[in-house]
């Protein structure tokens, strides 16, 4: 044999060899070679255009957030906000969104939180600016005579809008200002005098004698004085607060102080948003006044009267119905009811005499949580049979 022969297989390929004995052993099949995985094209303008409408989106946000904080295009507008004791976060941003002093609850929240605000807050009722930024609204909702008030043995009460003079006898008495039978008297048979030309002393003897008058806001009272001497604070308070501008469109309005300050108790117990809602409910009402149809003649329909009536009668709620016999029913009385049902706020005041001017007849609550305004009948009766209608 060929000596070169011999030595062949010294040049067989080891590894080739190793592969195909395993194969025909295993009856595995040799991976096929790797795909190359092909290159896709960077598209610039697809990127710069994402990176445009990003910034633009955040921009927008950004300003819409800056503007909310730092009050940069929000008018200048004062409303009255009232603190109670125990309004947490949440209670106040809302209370502060529906008066229209910041658009952003969940925001001012937030703020509340990281800046510690809350603890800045006070309980009481506040002139606020919509020209206030976050910062402004808390330090304009700091009380800095609590301390001074616990010295001198003074009681601060905050008395909601809306109260009516039964709600505020029971807030004065649960807070010790006075007794429960104290207060009733004071409001039901005193002697004023004619430094308070408004009450009704045709109705002396009756707990709604001063309906309406009990000015709604924040006092301090001391525990020493009278039941008189605390009623009487709140009348001044009205007769401070119903003057100067206010008290002359009053007086050249057609109507009367007394009607003014009925119609604001209906609006403040209809209203569930800010001063524009309140100003179309009063437009509504005066329509039905002044310009009646053949739907509603000059009914005002108003719910919250009855519920006065209901009250005032020492019924239960279940007895409400449209045709309860009382002249607080406005379903069956046109025009205003007896008097006031309830003792309102200052912008219900300034809506009652100074109405938008629509030709709405009709207003519903809606699920959004806003009031919504009609013209005619057939549009509120969609409405409220609509999956938007909210009822009460």
């Amino acid at each position: 044999m060929d000596e070169n022969k011999r030595f062949d297989t010294q040049n067989w390929d080891t590894d080739a060899v190793r592969r195909k004995i395993m194969n025909e052993v295993d009856g595995a099949v040799e991976p096929a070679p790797k795909r190359k995985r092909r290159k896709l094209k960077f598209n610039w303008k697809i990127y710069v255009a994402a990176v445009l409408l990003g910034s633009m989106l955040l921009a927008g946000l950004g300003w819409i957030l800056a503007n909310d904080m730092c009050a940069l295009d929000k008018g200048d507008e004062t409303y009255s906000v009232t603190i109670e004791e125990g309004d947490g976060i949440f209670t106040i941003a809302s209370k502060l969104k529906k008066a229209g002093l910041i658009r952003l609850s969940g925001f001012f929240v937030l703020y509340e939180i990281i800046s510690g605000a809350k603890d800045d807050i006070d309980p009481g009722t506040y002139e606020l600016n919509t020209s206030m930024d976050y910062r402004s609204l808390v330090h304009n909702m700091y009380d800095p005579e609590a301390e001074r008030r616990e010295q001198e043995g003074l009681v601060l009460i905050t008395i909601p809008e809306g109260y009516s003079v039964l709600q505020i006898v029971d807030l004065l008495a649960e807070n010790g200002i006075a007794t429960k039978e104290e207060l009733v008297d004071a409001v039901s048979n005193f002697d004023f005098g004619e430094e308070y030309p408004f009450i009704d002393n045709s109705l002396n003897g009756q707990i709604n004698r001063m309906e309406g008058y009990l000015f709604p806001d924040t006092y301090e009272f001391s525990k020493q004085k009278s039941a008189v001497y605390a009623i009487d604070t709140l009348l001044t308070n009205f007769n401070n607060r119903v003057s100067g501008d206010l008290l002359a469109q009053i007086e050249e309005s057609d109507y009367s102080l007394k009607e003014i300050i009925t119609l604001a108790s209906i609006i403040e117990k209809e209203a569930i948003g800010d001063y524009e809602e309140r100003a179309n409910i009063s437009s509504v009402f005066h329509n039905r006044m002044e310009r009646s149809n053949s739907e509603t003649g000059n009914l005002l329909q108003s719910d919250a009267t009855i519920h006065y009536a209901i009250r005032l009668m020492g019924l239960e709620e279940s007895d409400f119905s449209t045709s309860l016999d009382s002249p607080y029913n406005t379903y069956i009385h046109g025009g205003l009811p007896k008097g006031p049902i309830c003792n309102p706020s200052l912008a219900s005041i300034r809506a009652a005499v100074n109405p938008n001017d629509t030709n709405y007849y009709y207003f519903a609550y809606g699920k959004d949580g806003v009031s919504h305004f009609f013209r005619t009948y057939n549009e509120h009766l969609a409405f409220i049979n609509s999956d938007m209608y909210a009822p009460e």
